[in-house]
């Protein structure tokens, strides 16, 4: 069988050496895509790694050390009443905030806590989906019909998503549900409402630091509060993380005021708000890595770091294929991929079930960070695309991407990846036709 290995191996040399030797860099299409790509990649480490996904692989550290197995599985067990579980996670996307990367280390830490498949897919899809912020911003920019058909499209999905995927693995689930009747909850550390209060802390820090900036020429309103004094408040609710770290999760004091008053300097220093963020979060790992009071203090990072040792390169992997066949679109920059942005408006024009289904297909397999799927939607029904295929793209793009699919797989394999992002498709199709009949 070693003739094998050796085969396979000179397979991938000749596929690079004729990658890199019929490379078209004269072809100005490619090599836009190219940049495209490399563009994508920077703008997302800039503006989506610190400040997004490292507070989110605390956030699933938290769940993953200080939330018990007992109260994961009350709430998204397999023999957790379907009602409860099922609403639980179709609505909590309301408070996260988060993009369909952003959303994966979350969703990874309830499934190895030992949530059902089913409201583990439900917390999965309604995370991106039902974003506050978006739904607000797509009912005032694409229209109040257009906002209200997301919510419920989105809630629905989760709902019937998570059970179709259930149903259809329901003798694993019930393999799972045995081996829970006989799991003997170990007694809670300390109260829920400690560990409930510095979840939400860490929660509200992310959605504050990425509060979305309000539409061009929006000068007042409590959106434009907010964004306009972002900073300040996630500095009041950095200050709460202090008094959490100290009086819940019992860290050296010295330590905690020494790490806020770096932070706090930084902030004064430097204009860029994600040196202090980076430099903050830096200094919590520290300090709980050396904490010997507790020993889930340290567990806290460590399973924060294994969060995104999982995560990060597959991600990178994911946005720089995005980049370079979608191309990045992004602030200011519209840069095309490999295929033609014309090609997508031309084939997501009127509501026939082909542009439905295309547009479902691109939204499954593009990145779209938190609220800029509304201006990028805009740019494209100003194109010529349906209001049918327009709420596909919506549906099936915020909580699908190519890099969320590949991190996906490795949560919980290739069979199960492939049937969850086909019944994505499916409905967001479905979805756009009915749509598109109803108000075009």
């Amino acid at each position: 069988m070693e003739w094998k290995k050796e085969i396979k191996i000179l397979f991938w040399m000749t596929v690079v050496f004729l990658g890199a030797f019929l490379m078209p860099l004269e072809n100005s299409r490619f090599s836009d895509a190219i940049m495209a790509m490399f563009d994508l990649t920077r703008w997302y480490a800039r503006e989506h790694v610190i400040l997004c996904l490292l507070p989110a692989f605390f956030i699933a550290g938290v769940i993953s050390v200080f939330v018990s197995q007992g109260a994961v599985m009350k709430y998204f067990g397999a023999q957790a009443k379907k009602w409860l579980s099922y609403s639980v996670a179709s609505v909590s996307g309301t408070i996260l905030a988060v993009c369909s990367c952003t959303i994966l280390p979350l969703f990874s830490s309830i499934h190895k806590r030992g949530a059902g498949l089913g409201p583990a897919i439900a917390f999965l899809y309604s995370g991106p989906a039902i974003n506050i912020l978006a739904i607000i911003l797509t009912a005032r920019i694409l229209g109040f019909e257009m906002g209200i058909a997301r919510v419920v499209g989105a809630v629905l999905f989760a709902i019937v998503i998570g059970s179709i995927m259930s149903i259809i693995y329901r003798k694993e689930e019930k393999t799972k549900r045995e081996e829970q009747m006989n799991f003997s909850a170990m007694p809670e550390k300390r109260p829920m409402w400690q560990t409930a209060f510095h979840f939400f802390i860490l929660v509200l820090i992310l959605v504050f630091a990425n509060w979305g900036k309000p539409g061009e020429g929006v000068t007042e309103g409590g959106w434009y509060w907010i964004w306009s004094n972002k900073w300040p408040i996630t500095s009041v609710f950095a200050i709460l993380l202090a008094f959490s770290m100290i009086y819940i999760l019992r860290l050296k004091w010295q330590h905690v005021i020494v790490v806020g008053i770096i932070t706090a300097t930084s902030a004064l220093i430097f204009s860029n708000p994600m040196i202090p963020m980076l430099i903050g979060m830096a200094g919590i790992s520290i300090i709980t890595l050396i904490d010997k009071n507790d020993p889930e203090n340290k567990e806290w990072t460590l399973s924060s770091w294994d969060f995104a040792k999982q995560i990060m390169p597959l991600l990178a992997i994911g946005v720089l294929i995005a980049g370079f066949l979608l191309g990045s679109t992004h602030d200011d920059v519209a840069m095309a991929g490999i295929i033609p942005n014309e090609w997508v408006a031309k084939l997501v024009g009127g509501n026939s079930f082909f542009s439905n289904f295309f547009a479902s297909i691109v939204g499954a397999f593009m990145y779209f960070a938190t609220l800029t799927e509304v201006p990028i939607l805009q740019g494209l029904i100003a194109a010529g695309m349906g209001k049918g295929p327009a709420l596909a793209l919506l549906l099936a793009g915020p909580s699908l991407s190519l890099p969320n699919m590949l991190v996906i797989r490795g949560v919980i394999g290739t069979q199960k990846t492939v049937v969850y992002v086909l019944l994505v498709i499916v409905m967001a199709t479905l979805s756009g036709l009915i749509y598109g009949f109803l108000f075009a």
